[in-house]
């Protein structure tokens, strides 16, 4: 009983935040740069660990030298590794990245795939890239994208205790009704990095929590 008492209550705390946010940042959208959904997928896979800021400036290089996935089959993982260094984490990065690439060519006639369980299989894919590929390219929405701000948000106001992506993704599911589900990731991103950064500051200015404690 109290378990569903918890979830009643992780509900209203959901439907303040989205109406909130969606006042907020009505037109949030995704922050990297890209012209196709191969590309998407590359500048997902890099943001890991990594500012969106940064993966654009080295992205901005990248696209212009692989200009399609051929490029990227070909490519020599050593170079790679060089042109994505700035991202962190290169030597995965690289590895994961060019490993994708043959498996889309060779399995998926060159086209990215549409279903969770597909992008799932594909090295270093998880679901929070996924989630975003599949909105992003797709217009498929079957989950949340739960990045550092999101979970870090999502402990923050109530919404879920979870420290792990995946669970704290299960958790938002069941609280925001599925008309959010495509927006609510970005909203929450741009609100952590315009209103409530991870770094120390006055919650009792930020807008969420002075709307919650208005109910």
């Amino acid at each position: 009983m109290s378990y569903h008492l918890k979830i009643d209550n992780r509900k209203k705390i959901a439907l303040v935040v989205a109406r909130e946010l969606r006042t907020i940042f009505p037109d949030a959208k995704i922050a990297l740069n890209f012209s196709n959904s191969w590309e998407l997928l590359v500048a997902v896979i890099l943001s890991a660990q990594c500012t969106d800021k940064k993966v654009n400036e080295v992205t901005e290089k990248l696209f212009k030298k692989y200009k399609k996935l051929e490029d990227y089959v070909a490519a020599s993982q050593l170079e790679f590794q060089q042109d994505i260094f700035q991202t962190g984490f290169y030597h995965n990065k690289a590895k994961n990245i060019l490993a994708t690439a043959k498996i889309i060519k060779e399995k998926h006639n060159g086209k990215i795939p549409c279903t969770m369980e597909e992008l799932i299989q594909l090295p270093g894919v998880a679901r929070k890239t996924a989630n975003v590929v599949l909105g992003v390219a797709c217009g498929v929405f079957v989950g949340i994208p739960v990045d550092t701000h999101v979970r870090r948000l999502s402990n923050l106001l109530g919404l879920s205790p979870e420290k792990n992506p995946d669970k704290t993704e299960r958790d938002l599911m069941q609280i925001f009704p599925k008309p959010e589900w495509p927006k609510i990731s970005y909203r929450m991103i741009e609100y952590g990095r315009k209103y409530c950064p991870a770094k120390a500051h006055d919650h009792s200015k930020c807008p969420l929590t002075r709307a919650l404690n208005n109910q």
